[in-house]
Parts: structure tokens; C-alpha cells; sequence
């Protein structure tokens, strides 16, 4: 009957797909789904889940097989990405595009392309806690992110899996070596071994195992969610994957004959082996637990092997100092690391205590602690009060085995006298995140995971604001009206509460005042509904009129760039003087020639040289101009813009335009929002509203001019390739590098001819 049933769903299925042209799945995959659910390890809610997570993933890849026709570049095959990178302890704000017109990620600041990558450049990419992600590379340091929503980073994630998928249509059988297609091993995209696991996701009150999909491949392991018999229909379609291409992941044997881990630098994930009417024997679960621990396993030492650097690759030796730093797997205490699934796993938890249940072959989680251990701060017993306590002078101590031959021997801190009431009041300090009404909170225990915890309280040393009145301070928009800083707007976006925290802090029925400060904050920021989404409103209303100045300077500077391209006859001239000198050896060297060249070429006339070493291409150019048109020399007065370097390119600046409009859509968004969830608005509230909504209508005007001077921008660019004849995905930052530079060394050579 399950059976029929199940016959029914799939062929309404494939009549639905068959109007949506969606590809079928094939008869061996839906006759793999119909065993599942004979041996009872799915539901028919479950199986209809599957399906459908398997035809998107076919449809995905057919796409990538076929890539769509794009007749705009930026809507058709770019997608710009607003997003924070990590350099030397800052956030800093970048873009982030992902171009599939030409197979390069591009990272952008203030339109100027700061660093690509190709496609085939990106190692991984690793998902983390909350907004947070990262991407490695081959050859450069790892790029740590943080996206401005959890949408936008989904489909960030989404994207660079997707550059994975056409990197491999690209390189198609390339990837092989002759030595691989013969020794029988499957190419990177070809799935090696599945199953059904079970993966282990715990919050503050709870674990569950949630089942999933597992498919195992040489450059991957694909984790597609499909509930509990089929109960998580509202999962995302696209696969949660972990990278074994890094050469960072390995995999353990936990206590128990039915779990294993996989271990990359961010997470531990904690399979187990589920059990079904086929496997409900001990033997049959440490058997599949054995095979796919050896599978990924072999996996792992292979492209741990392939990612060792090697001679004039380029690696950074960043990766193996890291290595050497972390502790080995092995090597850890007993127990196992139950983390949950997206959270941070720093290397120095504390393993759990293996306990077991009647029944059980597992140790129980960690969570069942009411609370995690609090940070590890210096003991009290060393401590000041902290009414006397002092700075700190960070000296570079002499060794206690230089002490004896030195002059330390003989001195002693009691020879000379000092004011030590002069010194405490010079250098002395208090604890600025103790409030008055409060008693001194530093060794209380705190709830908040101590390696947050701890930049936490640092941070509030510095915040004079009090708990209770956060939430008032998220309606003023700007600071001179007595609003949040910037900086600590960017600091309190670091700090946003996790789901895990938000059921921590819910659960909680003390009174605040017992909690530590760093407690007392996160509970606050807990109370207060879509944080993240305030924050970031009120950074970007701050922000876009900033932008907005920075960008309408620099796409004006473009437009009057391309006009004095297209006007300059003079700058013409010159470039047919170089085509007739060129052809010229070109003919005489038995070479053919040619109609006309491509800008690039500039930059190569300093680099042939004459029979005399001093004298280049680029000196008989100018020597030719003076001898017949010496007007010509000045063609640089007809192209002032190029005296300086260019800096930020059209296609960054477009990149810019289009995530402000995005951002300012994100405000319009919100506010309706915000708006129609308030019942009774305070004053304060109707005042907000009306203030955000003068400034929308001001910035909207702005951009709207903005974007059309950046229309004109592209048009005339694109007019100014054509008429060079240069290839129409050019870049104006290094088209008018070249052009710039050229100039530059055209006056230095015409000055040491003159004199």
C-alpha cells in the first residue's frame, strides 16, 4: 500500500515538473527513494522531500551545464554582495562580486578592484556562526567575512558553491591526470558513497539528531537535510557541504560503535549511523560506521597530500604554522566534542565526561550543564581591589638565568624611592563597565561563551551606556542628536545574540542586577526584536549619504576620462605614428602586418630597446614626433584626467551603485515593516519614523541622479572600447593605467631628449 502510494506522489511530481520543465529524476534515483521507503528508514513525506532536493540539485547542475544568455552583464551574470572582511583586528566594508561572465571573484572598495580570484583559485568555503563565513584560496590568505544578512549570505554561499560547479564544466576532463583516468578513480564531481546519517544539532536545552542525505565525493561531502521523516520541510534546497579540498578536515571514531566525526577548522560535525530494518544489529551499524570512515578518511589524506606546498606554487606557509599550532585530534583528552552544527568550536573546549544512559552507547552532550564555564580571567586573589588597580607596564623581562652576570644581580626595587601616590595617580584606572548601584561584577560568572564573553566585557569598558537604555538609543539616527556612534554600532553588530543565546537568555528568570554586566547586556539586546536589522538600518542611513559623496566625484571623473578619449585627436595621431613605426620592423623582421593594436601595448615601448641600450621604442617614437609634427608632443593637454593613476574602475563604481540601491531598498523594506508590527507608537517612535521616512525620500532622489550619471558613465566607456577597438569586457582601471603611464613616460623621455 506505502508502496502505491508512494508510485502516486512521484507521478504528480513528474507532472508538476514536466510544466515547469524541471528535469525528471531517473528511474534509478526514484527506485533508490522507493527502498528507502520500503525498508521503513523514510516517511513517503520524507521520500517527496528527497525528491525534490535531488531535482533541484539536477537542475542546478543543468544549468551550470548550460549557462543562461545574459544580454546585460551586471543583472545577467554579476551579483554584488555588501559584505565586511577581517584585516589586522578590523572589520573593514568591501564588495564582494561574483562574475560569471568572466569566471572571477572580485573584491572592490570604494570602486577600486582591490584583488580577483579566477574560479579555479578558490579552495573552499566555510560556513559559520551567525553572518559570518570564509573562503580559501590557492596561493593567498584566507578571506574571513561577515555578510550583511543571513539571506545575503545563503546566497553568497549559494553562488560560490555555484563557481565550484562551472569551475569543474570547465575544466571537464582537464582535472584528471593521464595517471588518474587510468587507476579508475572517479572525477572530483562524481558521488563515491551515500547513505542516510544522522547528524547530531544541540541547543541550550536539547539535542536532536536530524537526518540527512550524505553523499560523498572525492572534493566533497554533500549534506542534504530532510528532517525527521520528513518533518523539516522548510529546509533550504541547496546543500550544506564541507570542503575536504582544503587539506584541513579530518575524521574520528567516537566512543561507540555507531558515531564518527568530521573535523574542519571551524566545526566538528557528529555523524551517527541510524537504524533501519536492514541495519538493526550492532555488527551491521560498526560496519557502515568503519566503511565511511575509511571513504572519507582516504579522502582526507588525499587532498591533505595534494594541498603540502610545493615548489613555486606560492603557498603561504600560513596554513602549516597553523597546523602546528592547533591540537592534534588524537591527541585530545577522552571524550567527545558534541558541538552544535554552525557554532564556534574553538580547539581549547573542555571534552565532555562520558557519561551514559541505560540503553545508551553514547555520551551524553555538554549542554546538559545549566551553564558553560566562564571566562578564564587571572585569579582574584592577584588582582588590586579595583579602587587601587594600575595599568600595566608590558616589559620585556630578563631571563632568571641572565640575572647572575648581569647588573640586575646587585639591584634591588628598594633602592630607590619612589611616590607611589604620584604614580597611582598618573597611571591608575577603574572599571568603567560597573555602574553605580552595582557591586563590582568582574568575578562573577557569566553565561555568554567566555571567548565572546571576554571581547565583550572589553568593549563595554569603553560603552558608557547602561543596559536599559540601548533600546532608546535605537531610535535616534544620528549621534550629534545623541545617538550611538558608528563605531560602537559596528562593535554591537559583532555582538548580536545567536539562537542559542536567544533560548539561554529567554530562560532565564532571575533579576538582571545578579548578572554580570556582559550578562546584563545580552539579555537586554536579547529583549529587543530584530536587532540586527536596527543596527544595520541605522549604519546604512549613516552611511549612504557618505557613499553617495564619495561615488558622484569619481563616476564624474570616469565621464570627463571617456569624453577626452573620444575628443583627442592629438592622442590619435600618436597612436598612428606607433602602428606606422611598428609595421614598419614588424615588415622588416619578416613579420606581417598589422591594422591596429590594442592599448596594452603602450606599456611595451620602454621595453625594446635599440642597438644601444639607452635608446627604446619609446625614444624613437618621440624623436619621429619631433622631427615631423612637434605639436604633437603636447597631446597630454587634451587628457588632464590621466596625470594622476586612475584609481577605482567603472565596473567597481557600477558594483558600488548597485548595493547602495540594494541597501536603501533593505531601509524602505524595514521600515514598513517595523512600522506595521507597531500597535501604539510613543512619541519618540512616531518621531523616528518620520525622520527615517524624509530621509529615504532625500537619499532616493540622490541615488536616482547618481544612477543615471553611472548609466552615462557605462555608455560612454563602452562607446570609448569601440572606438579603440578594445574587447568589451575590458577594464577601465587598467585601460587607463595604461594610458596614464604611457603619458608619464612620454614626458620623461621627451625632457631627457630636449635637454
Amino acid at each position: 500500500m506505502g508502496t502505491d502510494e508512494t508510485n502516486r506522489s512521484f507521478a504528480a511530481m513528474d507532472n508538476t515538473r514536466a510544466q515547469d520543465t524541471i528535469p525528471q529524476l531517473s528511474q534509478e534515483k526514484i527506485l533508490k527513494i522507493m527502498n528507502m521507503v520500503k525498508n521503513k528508514e523514510l516517511s513517503i513525506e520524507g521520500a517527496l522531500d528527497l525528491a525534490q532536493k535531488e531535482t533541484h540539485a539536477e537542475k542546478e547542475a543543468m544549468n551550470m551545464a548550460f549557462p543562461m544568455d545574459s544580454q546585460d552583464l551586471l543583472t545577467g551574470s554579476q551579483f554584488n554582495f555588501s559584505v565586511y572582511k577581517y584585516k589586522r583586528y578590523r572589520w573593514q566594508k568591501r564588495i564582494l562580486q561574483i562574475d560569471f561572465n568572466t569566471e572571477t571573484i572580485f573584491n572592490i572598495e570604494k570602486g577600486i578592484i582591490k584583488k580577483q580570484f579566477p574560479f579555479s583559485q578558490v579552495k573552499s568555503y566555510e560556513d559559520s556562526e551567525g553572518r559570518r563565513f570564509s573562503i580559501a584560496f590557492h596561493g593567498r590568505a584566507d578571506y574571513e567575512l561577515e555578510a550583511m544578512s543571513l539571506e545575503d549570505k545563503t546566497k553568497l554561499l549559494s553562488f560560490i558553491q555555484i563557481s565550484n560547479l562551472v569551475n569543474k564544466v570547465t575544466q571537464n576532463n582537464s582535472y584528471r591526470r593521464p595517471a588518474d583516468s587510468c587507476s579508475g578513480r572517479p572525477a572530483k564531481g562524481d558521488v563515491i558513497h551515500e547513505g542516510l546519517l544522522d547528524l547530531q544539532q544541540d541547543s541550550f536545552v536539547s539535542i536532536k539528531w536530524v537526518k540527512y542525505l550524505v553523499q560523498l565525493s572525492e572534493g566533497e561531502l554533500s549534506l542534504f537535510c530532510i528532517g525527521n521523516n520528513g518533518e523539516n520541510k522548510n529546509a533550504d534546497p541547496v546543500a550544506k557541504t564541507i570542503n575536504l579540498s582544503d587539506g584541513n578536515v579530518s575524521v574520528i571514531k567516537e566512543n561507540g560503535y555507531d558515531t564518527f566525526s568530521v573535523q574542519t577548522k571551524e566545526h566538528n560535525y557528529l555523524f551517527r549511523i541510524p537504524f533501519t530494518v536492514q541495519n538493526n544489529q550492532a555488527e551491521d551499524i560498526s560496519k557502515l560506521q568503519n566503511e565511511w570512515v575509511s571513504l572519507i578518511d582516504r579522502y582526507c589524506m588525499l587532498w591533505k597530500k595534494r594541498s603540502e606546498p610545493q615548489d613555486g606554487f606560492g603557498e603561504g606557509t600560513s596554513e602549516a604554522v597553523y597546523e602546528k599550532l592547533i591540537i592534534s585530534p588524537n591527541k585530545r583528552a577522552e571524550g567527545a566534542y558534541c558541538l552544535a552544527v554552525g557554532s564556534e568550536a574553538p580547539p581549547q573546549l573542555t571534552p565532555l565526561t562520558e557519561q551514559t544512559t541505560p540503553g545508551s552507547s553514547f555520551p551524553l552532550s555538554r549542554v546538559q550543564a545549566v551553564v558553560p564555564p566562564p571566562p578564564s580571567f587571572p585569579p582574584p586573589s592577584r588582582l588590586s581591589p579595583a579602587w587601587k588597580r594600575t595599568k600595566a607596564f608590558h616589559w620585556d623581562v630578563v631571563p632568571q638565568d641572565k640575572i647572575q652576570k648581569s647588573i640586575w644581580a646587585s639591584c634591588s626595587q628598594h633602592k630607590k624611592k619612589i611616590d607611589e601616590s604620584r604614580i597611582y595617580d598618573q597611571f591608575h584606572i577603574q572599571d568603567m563597565a560597573v555602574f553605580s548601584g552595582n557591586e563590582p561584577s568582574a568575578n562573577r560568572h557569566i553565561m555568554l561563551n567566555q571567548k565572546i564573553a571576554h571581547t565583550f566585557n572589553i568593549f563595554l569598558k569603553s560603552f558608557h551606556i547602561k543596559p536599559n537604555q540601548l533600546k532608546e538609543k535605537l531610535y535616534i539616527l544620528h549621534e550629534d542628536g545623541g545617538g550611538l556612534t558608528d563605531e560602537q554600532i559596528t562593535a554591537l553588530r559583532r555582538y548580536l545574540p545567536t539562537p542559542k543565546d536567544l533560548e539561554m537568555y529567554q530562560s532565564f528568570k532571575g533579576s538582571p542586577s545578579e548578572l554580570h554586566v556582559v550578562d546584563q547586556f545580552m539579555l537586554e539586546m536579547c529583549k529587543i526584536p530584530h536587532l540586527g536589522q536596527r543596527l544595520d538600518l541605522l549604519l546604512t542611513i549613516r552611511e549612504l549619504p557618505v557613499c553617495i559623496g564619495d561615488l558622484e566625484p569619481l563616476i564624474n571623473q570616469k565621464i570627463r576620462a571617456c569624453k577626452e578619449l573620444q575628443d583627442s585627436q592629438k592622442f590619435v595621431a600618436v597612436l598612428e605614428y606607433i602602428l606606422a613605426i611598428g609595421n614598419y620592423l614588424n615588415e622588416k623582421a619578416g613579420r606581417e602586418m598589422a591594422k591596429g593594436f590594442q592599448l596594452s601595448s603602450l606599456t611595451k615601448l620602454s621595453l625594446l630597446r635599440g642597438k644601444e641600450r639607452k635608446i627604446t621604442l619609446l625614444h624613437a617614437l618621440v624623436e619621429q614626433i619631433f622631427l615631423h609634427e612637434p605639436d604633437l608632443a603636447k597631446f597630454s593637454q587634451e587628457l588632464t584626467e590621466f596625470e594622476a593613476v586612475p584609481g577605482a574602475s567603472i565596473k567597481g563604481l557600477r558594483a558600488e551603485v548597485d548595493v547602495l540601491k540594494k541597501e536603501l531598498e533593505n531601509v524602505i523594506q524595514y521600515r514598513k515593516f517595523i512600522k506595521s508590527k507597531t500597535i501604539k507608537a510613543t512619541t519618540q517612535e512616531s518621531q523616528f519614523y518620520k525622520e527615517l521616512k524624509d530621509l529615504i525620500q532625500k537619499y532616493e532622489g540622490h541615488l536616482s541622479q547618481l544612477s543615471k550619471r553611472c548609466d552615462e558613465m557605462k555608455k560612454l566607456y563602452t562607446d570609448t572600447l569601440v572606438k579603440f577597438g578594445e574587447s568589451p569586457d575590458q577594464d577601465s582601471q587598467e585601460l587607463f593605467g595604461w594610458i596614464s603611464a604611457f603619458i608619464r613616460e612620454f614626458r620623461k623621455v621627451s625632457a631627457d631628449i630636449m635637454s
